[in-house]
């Protein structure tokens, strides 16, 4: 476990080290890339991965590298609850032999998908939640990933709205400051009835200010709401980390003009990976990957 002062590090000490380490940060495990440097300057190469929500959600590990390498997908995201089993119970040596199955391959843990949120008004649900998370941060930087996502998911009625986004991004805040310690990424997922809003997700990122918060933009119809795309997607612009994209065969998303502004893309926090979530199962995943990978090459121009 890393060495942390009683008071752990502070947001400005912690930025301060990344940007001195010129885009990483040293963890016991080793250095992990967060580009908060590098992107301050210059754009971030895009990379396409996989989500194994739900496409890969049968595969064990092994079925998941070889089948994103043969489909040229070179990371992926591990959503919890899946059959690959990488969970917070594993052991220590369980730990090891999966960063070792990735370390061998062709394709990159860019982190692991929590269902963990911060809404609840109960104290003791909030603090599982927080817990958890936690317990997801030390598995991330045990197996190799660099970042957990984890999720707003509702604003719950009798509640004042403007007293749940700040709970929300108070959590987050505890959370990136332990995570930083493990040179962990905390990515919040735009998700959630009302939580998806951007507006309402901005409010939480701009409390949410410690710089290991980022965000995980999901390609949500909602992005199209009120005064557009470009208005949404310019909310939250620079707290960028991950993205989630679709089946980029359905013409159902400003897919061109979404990868035209990641392809110029400056924030801080941005890893480049676009990660296919799709809810929809094809019959046949690995030739709908095939088929995603060259309209991705086309969008990304790569």
């Amino acid at each position: 476990m890393p060495t942390r002062t009683p008071n752990q590090l502070s947001r400005r000490n912690w930025l301060a080290r990344s940007l001195a380490a010129s885009g990483t940060i040293l963890c016991s495990g080793g250095l992990h890339p967060f580009a908060f440097a590098q992107a301050n300057e210059e754009t971030v190469p895009l990379k396409l991965g996989l989500v194994t929500y739900n496409w890969g959600k049968d595969w064990d590990i092994e079925t998941i590298i070889a089948n994103c390498t043969e489909t040229g997908f070179t990371g992926v995201e591990l959503r919890s609850t899946h059959k690959h089993g990488v969970e917070i119970t594993l052991s220590p040596t369980e730990r090891t032999e999966v960063k070792a199955r990735f370390d061998d391959s062709e394709v990159e843990l860019v982190g692991l998908g929590s269902a963990c949120e911060y809404h609840s008004p109960d104290p003791a649900v909030l603090k599982k939640n927080i817990e958890e998370t936690k317990a997801f941060v030390q598995l991330c930087h045990d197996v190799g990933g660099s970042g957990v996502k984890v999720r707003p998911n509702a604003l719950p009625s009798g509640v004042p709205a403007e007293k749940t986004l700040q709970q929300i991004g108070e959590s987050l805040n505890e959370v990136a400051e332990y995570a930083a310690g493990y040179g962990v990424q905390i990515r919040l997922e735009v998700h959630g009835k009302a939580t998806s809003e951007l507006p309402n997700v901005k409010t939480i990122m701009d409390i949410a200010d410690h710089p290991g918060n980022v965000i995980c933009w999901n390609c949500n119809p909602e992005d199209l709401k009120g005064e557009g795309f470009a208005y949404n997607y310019d909310l939250v612009q620079d707290r960028m980390g991950t993205v989630h994209i679709h089946d980029l065969r359905k013409d159902n998303y400003p897919w061109a003009e979404l990868f035209k502004r990641l392809r110029t893309c400056k924030a801080p926090g941005f890893t480049g990976w676009t990660l296919i979530e799709d809810g929809a199962v094809p019959q046949d995943i690995v030739a709908a990957m095939h088929e995603n990978r060259k309209i991705w090459q086309k969008f990304a121009k790569v």
